[in-house]
């Protein structure tokens, strides 16, 4: 048997010169290949002879899989070796027939675009800027923002979450109390920028995934007047023109008292068009005086400090600055229309 173990050797080392790797296993290592068959010998064989002959075959075995192994790799590295670089054009194809980098310049996305501004505007009125996460817990969704276990309003939300309990924040409202913790004691000025998340249908004006940015003014003294004339100068600035604002009840568990921010319409000046919905006035975010329970989870005192919160979606600004009446088309890849912002 040896001497035939020693032919295999011999035949193996002629065949790895000719035969491509597939044609190696099929030879010697397929169901009927010549070392499956002597293995198949072994029950044949005085016991006495079984385990010298089967540790033998199995170190055959074991140098024909190295050789076919190192043979697949070799023939990688040639088949690479191969490859036309210019395929399907060869080397006396013309060059301005030959493949070539496309005439187009690339640019920011306009979200991100509009978000650069919106930032360039606070951090020149003195704001810093923490970024938001994109996935939280349930005491930074709802019970840091006085939402506690229970409460009915939670179920405002139509919140994602995830099989070991976090969840992915629906609103940037999560990052508050770490900006209060991180940033205190007052003054605190900080806008909390981010995606945010919610299980919805979408359709033209809703998204289940859109940005938002957070704002929050905390400091001794600090009043609705504050934050009517904080948020109506950022609006100015951003959409370039004067604006008539107002504010109209709303309620939100992490604010008191709770506002929707108004602005009149910056394109029909209030006579009426599409885009207010031919009422004048445009119904853009809420905001409100940050409730003391939210200031005292945040380790800032509420009888000490006051300050004042607002929400805005970043989407809906880019729809309402570009008179954009679809929101899905900010993230349908459609390049001819994002050129056009």
């Amino acid at each position: 048997m040896i001497k035939d173990w020693e032919k295999i050797l011999t035949d193996i080392e002629k065949d790895l010169l000719k035969l491509p790797s597939q044609e190696l296993k099929k030879k010697y290592l397929s169901k009927e290949g010549i070392v499956t068959n002597l293995f198949k010998e072994i029950k044949s064989l005085d016991t006495k002879d079984r385990g010298i002959y089967g540790k033998e075959l199995n170190k055959v075995k074991n140098l024909i899989d190295e050789k076919i192994k190192r043979s697949e790799q070799s023939e990688i590295v040639e088949s690479s070796k191969r490859i036309d670089p210019s395929a399907p054009f060869d080397i006396n194809t013309s060059k301005d027939k030959r493949p070539h980098i496309l005439d187009l310049k690339g640019s920011a996305h306009p979200l991100y675009k509009e978000l650069e501004k919106i930032l360039d505007i606070f951090q020149r009125m003195g704001f810093d800027i923490m970024e938001s996460r994109q996935i939280d817990d349930d005491f930074h969704m709802f019970e840091s923002l006085n939402f506690p276990k229970g409460h009915p309003a939670r179920d405002m939300y139509d919140t994602f979450w995830t099989d070991d309990g976090y969840v992915l924040p629906a609103h940037t409202s999560t990052m508050q109390n770490r900006a209060l913790r991180k940033l205190g004691p007052p003054p605190i000025r900080v806008v909390l920028p981010g995606r945010c998340f919610r299980n919805e249908a979408t359709d033209a004006s809703h998204e289940h995934t859109f940005y938002q940015i957070e704002g929050i003014y905390v400091d001794e003294g600090i009043s609705m007047g504050h934050m009517l004339a904080t948020i109506k100068e950022y609006l100015e600035q951003y959409l370039e023109t004067d604006l008539e604002v107002k504010i109209q009840p709303a309620y939100f568990p992490f604010t008191e008292p709770d506002t929707e921010f108004v602005i009149s319409c910056p394109f029909c000046k209030k006579v009426g068009c599409s885009t207010c919905g031919y009422t004048g006035w445009i119904e853009l975010m809420g905001c409100g005086m940050i409730h003391p329970n939210v200031l005292t989870a945040g380790g800032i005192d509420p009888q000490k400090y006051t300050g004042f919160a607002w929400g805005v979606g970043l989407d809906r600004l880019t729809l309402i600055k570009s008179g954009i009446t679809d929101i899905r088309k900010l993230r349908d890849g459609d390049i001819n229309f994002l050129r056009q912002l």
